[in-house]
């Protein structure tokens, strides 16, 4: 649990509804789509967060009810949703090693108004299932470590963290504990990233990780750390 003082009631909380408006009425960013890109360090809720978003988006337009009268693809949460564990990136891997592969995917059909195609990797069974299509939908939700770095072409930049030892044990749940010296590793190579790309700086909102309601969030302050520029 965390070590620091909670002052999370004293900070403002925000709906999951008032930012999806928010967000609808940005300028497009990448074809018709506006990428809103969902970053922060491992096991800070950003999969939980990008979820809860995703379901109202839906409801406020944010998504199709699908492609050409079929529903929405499998893995689909009420707006396109792409994470960096839909790609192969190994514990010792550069945290942008899915970046390109989700280029190509999703990014140059979407910037050009088509859809992507993807097959998600499933990282325990170490293979990728079937191809699903990403539709060039008003909001594209894009969430994992490095999805707000400089060359991410987002229209909106959401920044995400808990303290080290809830995020710790939120990975050793998911993960197991026998990935522990993993993720400890991965955890290092990630801050490092951040440090240097300046993610946390660059983003447009700040939202505290470890009070994440069903309808409504809390924001961050924004203080200097391992994802600002030195």
């Amino acid at each position: 649990m965390p070590s620091v003082p909670d002052d999370a009631p004293n900070r403002p909380a925000t709906s999951y509804a008032a930012l999806a408006a928010r967000l609808l009425a940005l300028p497009p960013s990448i074809g018709p789509s506006r990428l809103v890109a969902v970053d922060g360090p491992s096991g800070a809720g950003k999969s939980t967060f990008t979820d809860r978003l995703a379901e109202v988006l839906v409801g406020a337009g944010g998504a199709p009810e699908g492609v050409a009268g079929h529903p929405p693809s499998e893995g689909t949460v009420g707006a396109p949703v792409v994470r960096s564990d839909d790609f192969r990136v190994p514990w010792d891997a550069d945290p942008l090693t899915w970046w390109e592969p989700l280029r190509r995917a999703v990014l140059d059909p979407v910037g050009a108004g088509r859809p992507g195609t993807l097959r998600r990797y499933d990282w325990r069974r170490d293979a990728y299932g079937p191809a699903e299509e990403v539709p060039a939908a008003p909001v594209l939700l894009v969430e994992g470590v490095g999805a707000a770095w400089a060359g991410s072409p987002a229209a909106f930049r959401i920044w995400i963290d808990a303290p080290l030892d809830l995020r710790r044990a939120r990975a050793a749940d998911r993960d197991g504990p026998e990935y522990a010296d993993a993720w400890d590793r991965w955890s290092a190579r990630e801050t490092a990233f951040f440090a240097a790309d300046g993610t946390r700086a660059r983003a447009d909102l700040h939202v505290d990780g470890a009070h994440l309601g069903q309808d409504r969030f809390r924001t961050a302050p924004r203080e200097d750390g391992p994802g600002s520029r030195p």
